[in-house]
């Protein structure tokens, strides 16, 4: 199997060392494993600047998704309503969870390439007292915008409102201080910025919320209350089957990004690996899909104007040389998505945007795109539109792995 290297916002690029922690088998009463469990639970709450008085982390099988339909379907009862603030194909899923499950919604909806208004949010709340949570998204890969979620849960919070946040490729690359910004419950995954593997969702969630919600889950395996009492009550040890194998990998992951500089270094280096990789795209013709709101975890891609691009012949090429790269997901554009999270550094950047540039030199696409007369042209402009951007690294960012 050839190796390559996952642009993608998730899963991602893991260490050596974290796959490692996976050769090894757990049991799931052990003592030790139970351990693993409750550090893992402790630190999480730690990383969203809660008080462990007032917030705790519970463990939920499954991907993602499952730990948003957990959270739903959990603690929005059958006489409560939740407003969901949409804008992209993660806030769609929730509406298709409230509908699967009966959930009571309201739907406030903008464009994918714009973030739904705490200002709105407030006039719809007003105007119905029947709605007792709200949730959106932070970061919608979709379209690779974040969304604000520090206005919509102030203004939900200012009205009494129970706030649900689905940060899955955010939590861990983008500082939240969960409890300042009163958000209730946060939904995160292991294969997302901490840098683990998939298997497990984990929702940091506010105790008295949580409390709260005893017996109005909708479902058995995805009750959130009953989840979080077993972990309580067992010290660590899961409702049902846990995957031991990437608990494993999740605490080793936590250990390394400690070891690396904690939250702060990760989300520089994010952050800078994104706007490398926009700005050396920008000069092979290649604009992005949003003009505000770029968050720092994936972007969409416009195709450049008179060239004709064929996306499977371009991830072929590029997947063949070491870098897996993500379709589009707008139905009206034609895009591509570049995430920048994970074991991807500035040198990985520089290779993969380079691979774009060869690409279009082998197809011939070159001076439609960008002008560029041939590709040593093409890398130059590349090379010094990085130049500053390198250049203001912090000291806490390495540049290779």
């Amino acid at each position: 199997m050839n190796d390559y290297k996952l642009l993608t916002p998730g899963p991602l690029t893991t260490t050596r060392t974290v796959k490692e922690q996976m050769l090894f088998d757990h049991c799931t009463w052990d003592d030790d494993y139970k351990a693993i469990t409750q550090r893992i639970r402790a630190e999480l709450v730690e990383l969203a600047h809660c008080d462990p008085s007032h917030y705790t982390a519970v463990l939920m099988q499954g991907s993602g998704t499952f730990g948003v339909e957990s959270v739903i379907t959990s603690v929005v009862g059958k006489d409560e309503k939740v407003l969901l603030c949409t804008n992209g194909a993660y806030g769609d899923r929730q509406v298709k969870i409230c509908e699967h499950a009966g959930v009571r919604y309201v739907r406030y909806a903008e464009p994918y390439d714009c973030i739904p208004s705490a200002a709105r949010v407030a006039e719809l709340l007003d105007a119905d007292p029947t709605i007792t949570h709200v949730s959106m998204i932070h970061s919608e890969t979709t379209s690779g915008l974040l969304n604000d979620i520090e206005d919509v849960a102030r203004v939900a919070k200012s009205r009494a409102r129970t706030v649900i946040v689905d940060a899955m490729s955010s939590f861990g690359g983008v500082d939240i201080p969960v409890e300042e910004w009163g958000i209730d419950f946060l939904v995160s995954s292991a294969n997302k910025c901490i840098q683990g593997v998939p298997g497990f969702s984990f929702i940091i969630a506010n105790r008295d919320a949580l409390e709260a919600s005893r017996g109005k889950a909708r479902s058995l395996s995805l009750d959130l209350y009953d989840q979080w009492r077993g972990l309580e009550d067992g010290q660590g040890k899961w409702r049902y089957t846990s995957p031991t194998h990437v608990v494993l990998a999740f605490a080793k992951a936590l250990d390394e990004m400690r070891a690396k500089g904690g939250l702060p270094a990760r989300a520089a280096r994010y952050a800078l690996n994104n706007r490398l990789i926009i700005a050396r795209m920008a000069k092979l013709g290649f604009s992005t899909y949003l003009m505000d709101h770029q968050g720092p975890i994936i972007t969409t891609f416009l195709y450049p104007e008179g060239a004709d691009f064929d996306f499977a012949d371009m991830y072929a090429f590029i997947k063949e040389r070491g870098y897996a790269i993500y379709p589009g997901k707008l139905t009206d554009e034609e895009t591509f998505r570049l995430g920048n999270i994970g074991e991807i550094y500035v040198d990985d950047i520089e290779r993969v945007t380079t691979l774009f540039a060869e690409y279009m030199d082998a197809r011939g696409l070159l001076e439609a795109a960008c002008g560029a007369a041939d590709l040593a042209e093409a890398l130059a402009r590349m090379d010094a539109a990085g130049a500053d951007i390198k250049a203001e690294a912090p000291d806490n960012v390495k540049l290779a792995a």
